[in-house]
Order: C-alpha cells, then sequence, then structure tokens
C-alpha cells in the first residue's frame, strides 16, 4: 500500500534547497527521494535515484509525515549499541594498557587484543571480540607506537626531580658574574651517523615489505648538535671521533652562537668527554647543567637527531665518506633553515618558565 506524503509545509522544491545545503549525505538522498515523489516521478524510480528500495522510502515517507526533516536523519544515541564496559573499567583497561603485561603473569612481552580481550574476560567477566578491543583502543586514543629503549639502572624518581628542580638546577650552575645576564638554554648531544645507517617508516601496499637500501660498511661521522628553543638556533660540528678534544671545538662553537651579553647553561649528559675540570675547555659564557644518568628523553636533542634521521639521513647509501660529512651538513642546515621546527621540536613545558 503506497503512503501519501501528507506533510505540506514544504514542497519538492524547498525539499531540494534543503537537502543542498544538509551536511548529512544520507538524509539529503531521503529528501530528494521525496521531492521526486512530490513531482511526480514514480515510487520506484525515485527510491531508485536515492539508492533504496520502494518499502525504505515507504518508512521514510512514514517518518517524514510523523516528525518532519529531523526524522530523515538517522537516530543516534539510545538506539546504539550500549557499551560493555563502564567508565570506571575502561580507565582501568587504560591503565592495563600504558603499564603493559608482567611477563610472569600475562605470559607475553607486548599486549596484543587478544592478551587484552582475555584480560577482560578474567577481570571483569565481560566477553568481548578483538576487534571490538581494536576500536575500544582506538576510542581511548591508543595506537601502536614504536618503543625507545630504557636502561634497567634509569631513575624514574631522580628525572622528575630534575623537572620539579630544574629552574634551582639551573640557577645553582650559574656563576657569580653571570647572575645578572639574560639566560639561554642550550641543550646538546652527538649523534653516530655512517655506512651502517638507519631505516624509517614509509608508506607503501597494507600487507607488503618494501626494501630500503641499508650499507654494511663501517664509516661514520659523529654529528655533535646544539639548540636553544627561545631563540630557534643551533650550533652544530661534524667530526670524525666524540672526545675531548672534539667536544672543546663543539663548546667554541656554542659560545660563538650565544647572544652577545648572554650566558647559556647548556644541559647535556654524562658523557665522559662532557664533564668538567681536565683537559676540557669551558668558555666564560656558557656554563654545564647534568642530566640525570639513563635519561636520555630528557634531551630534546634526541628528538632532533629522530627529525633529521626521518627526513634526510635514513634508507640511504654513503659511498665515502666525505658523502657522510655532506650529508650530515646537509640536514643540519635545512634543520636551522627552520627556526619554528627547532622550537616545536626541542621546547619542554617544565623548562619554559626559567628566565632571568
Amino acid at each position: 500500500m503506497t503512503v501519501a506524503i501528507t506533510r505540506m509545509d514544504l514542497d519538492a522544491s524547498d525539499l531540494r534547497r534543503v537537502a543542498a545545503r544538509e551536511k548529512n549525505a544520507t538524509a539529503s538522498r531521503r529528501m530528494l527521494a521525496l521531492a521526486l515523489v512530490l513531482e511526480g516521478h514514480t515510487r520506484t524510480v525515485a527510491a531508485q535515484v536515492a539508492g533504496m528500495d520502494r518499502q525504505s522510502l515507504r518508512d521514510w515517507v512514514h517518518r517524514y509525515n510523523a516528525v518532519g526533516l529531523e526524522g530523515l536523519k538517522n537516530r543516534t544515541g539510545a538506539c546504539g549499541a550500549r557499551r560493555k564496559l563502564t567508565e570506571a573499567q575502561e580507565a582501568t583497561f587504560a591503565g592495563w594498557v600504558r603499564e603493559g603485561p608482567t611477563q610472569d603473569v600475562h605470559k607475553v612481552v607486548r599486549w596484543r587484543c587478544k592478551d587484552l580481550r582475555d584480560e577482560i574476560a578474567r577481570r571483569f567477566g565481560v566477553e568481548m571480540h578483538e576487534r571490538t578491543v581494536g576500536k575500544l583502543l582506538a576510542r581511548l586514543n591508543f595506537s601502536r607506537v614504536s618503543v625507545r629503549p630504557r636502561h634497567p639502572e634509569q631513575d624514574i624518581a631522580a628525572q622528575e626531580a630534575h623537572k620539579i628542580n630544574f629552574a634551582g638546577l639551573v640557577a645553582a650552575v650559574l656563576p657569580e658574574h653571570a647572575r645578572r645576564k639574560p639566560i639561554e638554554l642550550w641543550w646538546q648531544d652527538e649523534a653516530r651517523i655512517g655506512q651502517q645507517g638507519s631505516l624509517t617508516y614509509v608508506w607503501a601496499d597494507k600487507g607488503s615489505r618494501p626494501r630500503a637500501p641499508h650499507d654494511q660498511r663501517y664509516a661514520s661521522a659523529y654529528l655533535f648538535g646544539a639548540v636553544c628553543p627561545a631563540r630557534g638556533v643551533g650550533a652544530a660540528l661534524v667530526l670524525p671521533s666524540a672526545n675531548i678534544e672534539a667536544m672543546n671545538l663543539h663548546l667554541a662553537e656554542i659560545s660563538a652562537q650565544i647572544a652577545p651579553g648572554a650566558h647559556a647553561v647548556l644541559t647535556l649528559d654524562g658523557a665522559g668527554w662532557h664533564r668538567p675540570g681536565g683537559k676540557l675547555k669551558l668558555p666564560n659564557n656558557i656554563s654545564l647543567l647534568p642530566l640525570p644518568p639513563y635519561s636520555p628523553e630528557l634531551n630534546p636533542v634526541e628528538n632532533i637527531w629522530q627529525y633529521m634521521r626521518q627526513n634526510h639521513l635514513a634508507n640511504r647509501v654513503f659511498d665515502t665518506y666525505s658523502d657522510i660529512i655532506d650529508a650530515c651538513c646537509d640536514a643540519w642546515n635545512a634543520l636551522v633553515a627552520q627556526p619554528d621546527k627547532i622550537t616545536s621540536i626541542a621546547t619542554r613545558h617544565w623548562a619554559k618558565e626559567v628566565t632571568q
């Protein structure tokens, strides 16, 4: 039985005009189907044009007659599937994901969807499919990311104390002659760049494993780099080895890049050639601030290296030592040509408030 369109507040042209402005494509098609009916087309033609069958069109006419234009939109909210976990259970689940599995207890070294499914069933008594667990992970803003190595002797409490007390640590290393000068925060590190290069992610067909060049030779150089996030500037040298003599050269280069009349606090790790005293020649406008042991993640230059490898140095073969030097220079020059990039990568909120 054909159901007539009884609502007469909108004619066919009105429905077409509203459909053109409607952001919901599905509701827009339904409006156009009703417009075709009002223009005298058969229900079969109207349904085919809108991508539905006659029975579906009949149902939407019922909804339109009863509710109006809102009746042509899909219902949401209470009609959707109820979540299987409560908010408290989802928060507990997120904690499992962040902490990772315990090998002795869970018998795995990383979470898979099926492992989390089994843990949900064991802890909450809720049965879920692996795909549902994957959707839950996505909804809670988790994604698969690569991990970074962590030294077993790393002290998390010392790292947090370093961040919390950073302003006091900076003040403690300032010499008397620098107390009234503007203070610049600099960060320093070294990266070995060579023929045993790195590989990075690339776009490729799903299920494929694309190939990238990877040399088997061992020639390499050391890129000494330092950045000042606040000014968006850097200072670097490419040197054949990492030792005190090389560090002295780099300190001199950093010193030349510090703003006139300012004093720099240079944060760096505890490598042997970074320790003051002995043969290390510290310029008068630089003070050194060591990081806690085994804490590379506190040094933003680590992220500078990651950016440079991913965008300039990975997936390459260097035929000669000179090629390595040229590649390092080109990559660093490309970085310092983008001051905003240095500021974006290297700024740390716990170090921004240090001023003089």
